[in-house]
């Protein structure tokens, strides 16, 4: 895409960004990046060869290393029929060949298909079904869960860890092969995540180089990120948050050590271990590393920035890291499937002064605030929020009737309600079809959740609306405790009362001890307490 250099402005987190026309949309982007999602491992191994780009276990590669194993991988992929376009699906926990057959299938110009190593047989087979991919990188212990074979199924097979009916060693893979590079183009489709399908079908959104390449270098850039950075890759690698980490890792010369799977005392140990700098969980992991008896602040003095989001961080638990890690800045990220990478979040040492904000918008980001029919709201009020910018996807795989639904003139339909203060600070209260209307009064979900989160008996919450045929629905919140009879409905309705307005304190109560259900993304399954709840009544 041709740049008019003379029409580039300096942002207000000091990026140069202009306008560029990317998928029929005018849309502001970085001045100066690399040219595709390849490039940031390319030009990482030309700036950085020696330097440690990816840790698994006992295992290390240098940039030198894990770029000419990519090479190796693509090469194979491309020796056995896989050309570019083809998708390749990754049915794999977190691991080395992960990071690597996710960046080998970049090179090769193939469309990476990031399967949840929670997936089972059904979901597989919706996945298969929808993106029809060509072959197959499956975990050894998960194939169990693969469904038989059929036409949709990715006829070349090849395993991970261990011996798969079907399929070839993933260490044939690296056999050395003839490769010549071929060109990438930033449009082009460079992976499909399925959302989180929590009302139906998850559908493909449609990743690009430009949106991962945007993303990257929007971390970068805004939380300062350095040379020799170095992250745990903690949450699920097929996750967009995962796959965030790997390649901001790559746009800062950083290092990805891998974690197979998340416990505190495991982490902390590899943190120490690998003198971690930065990264990016859940604010759950973030509590369950405070309260892990082998929490040691002195020995994490290298962790700098702590970066968090898919729900809200108590404000007890920033200020209790803040007391504890005072070197550590805990910022928010707000994004989803459908912006590649968040396309808001916290200035590093704001969190403090802006606790209920999920933070500004980054360079190149476009926000509107709309109310039912499209139409801006005020400053200040809440609507559903639309979104739009060089990470927002250009549609989903296949499905012209959801991009129909879900975009207007290239702005991007989130189902978030929210809203933008004067000074830029975004709130996000409640997913559109969370949000509960109590006699009239709307009642968002967080705001409430957010309250019972303060209290020292509560783990997790989630409020939920029940109908109710005088007012139309009552508030129902389901509380996990840290143990049985920690908090009576008693107590949390006078401590809600105490924060809330009448009309927002839960009438109804279900106290638990057990996890909330969640999907394979790790979102709260609404859908299913609503269902209890109104069995129950």
């Amino acid at each position: 895409m041709p740049r008019d250099p003379e029409a580039t402005m300096l942002d207000e987190w000091g990026c140069r960004t202009h306008a560029e026309t990317h998928f029929g949309r005018r849309l502001n982007c970085f001045a100066d990046r690399p040219a595709n999602a390849d490039a940031l491992l390319v030009d990482a191994a030309g700036r950085w060869p020696a330097a440690e780009a990816l840790v698994d276990g006992e295992r290390r590669w240098s940039y030198r290393e894990l770029d000419a194993q990519v090479t190796r991988v693509a090469a194979g992929l491309r020796a056995r029929g896989v050309s570019r376009g083809d998708r390749v699906a990754l049915y794999l926990a977190n691991s080395a060949e992960f990071v690597i057959s996710l960046l080998a299938c970049t090179r090769a110009g193939a469309i990476a298909v990031p399967l949840s190593p929670r997936y089972r047989r059904a979901e597989l087979e919706h996945a298969f079904d929808d993106a029809l991919p060509r072959a197959l990188v499956c975990g050894a212990e998960l194939a169990e869960h693969l469904p038989p074979p059929r036409s949709a199924t990715p006829a070349l097979r090849m395993s991970v860890g261990g011996t798969v009916d079907g399929a070839e060693s993933f260490g044939d893979v690296l056999a050395p092969a003839p490769w010549l590079p071929l060109p990438l183009h930033e449009d082009d489709p460079w992976a499909i995540l399925y959302t989180s399908g929590t009302t139906g079908q998850p559908k493909g959104a449609v990743q690009t180089h430009l949106g991962i390449v945007h993303g990257a270098l929007q971390f970068v850039r805004c939380w300062r990120l350095q040379a020799g950075e170095r992250s745990i890759l903690a949450v699920p690698g097929t996750h967009a948050a995962g796959l965030g980490v790997i390649f901001t890792m790559l746009a800062c010369g950083g290092c990805t050590i891998v974690m197979r799977q998340f416990g505190s005392a495991a982490f902390l140990d590899l943190a120490v271990r690998e003198q971690l700098s930065y990264a990016a969980m859940v604010p759950a992991m973030y509590n369950l590393l405070l309260r892990d008896p082998a929490f040691d602040p002195w020995a994490l003095k290298d962790w700098r920035v702590g970066g968090y989001g898919a729900a809200p961080m108590p404000p007890a638990l920033i200020d209790a890291f803040s007391q504890r890690m005072p070197q550590l800045r805990l910022v928010n990220a707000y994004g989803c499937t459908e912006t590649t990478q968040p396309p808001v979040l916290m200035p590093l040492g704001h969190t403090g002064a802006h606790p209920d904000s999920v933070g500004r918008l980054v360079p190149g980001a476009e926000m509107r605030i709309v109310d039912a029919e499209g139409r801006d709201v005020a400053v200040g009020h809440a609507g559903e929020i639309w979104m739009r910018g060089p990470t927002v996807i250009p549609g989903y795989w296949r499905r012209p009737e959801a991009d129909a639904d879900a975009f207007t003139a290239g702005w991007w339909h989130s189902g978030d309600i929210g809203s933008i203060d004067v000074d830029g600070y975004v709130r996000v209260l409640d997913r559109l079809k969370d949000m509960i209307v109590r006699g009239g009064h709307k009642v968002f979900s967080a705001e409430v959740e957010n309250q019972l989160a303060l209290h020292a008996a509560v783990v997790e919450s989630a409020v939920i609306g029940v109908p109710d045929p005088v007012l139309g629905e009552r508030v129902h919140a389901v509380v996990v405790l840290r143990q049985p009879g920690a908090a009576s409905e008693e107590t949390l309705r006078r401590w809600c009362a105490g924060r809330l307005a009448d009309y927002k304190v839960p009438e109804r109560w279900t106290l638990q001890t057990e996890p909330l259900p969640r999907n394979a993304n790790g979102k709260t399954q609404k859908n299913l307490l609503r269902e209890r709840g109104m069995a129950a009544s």
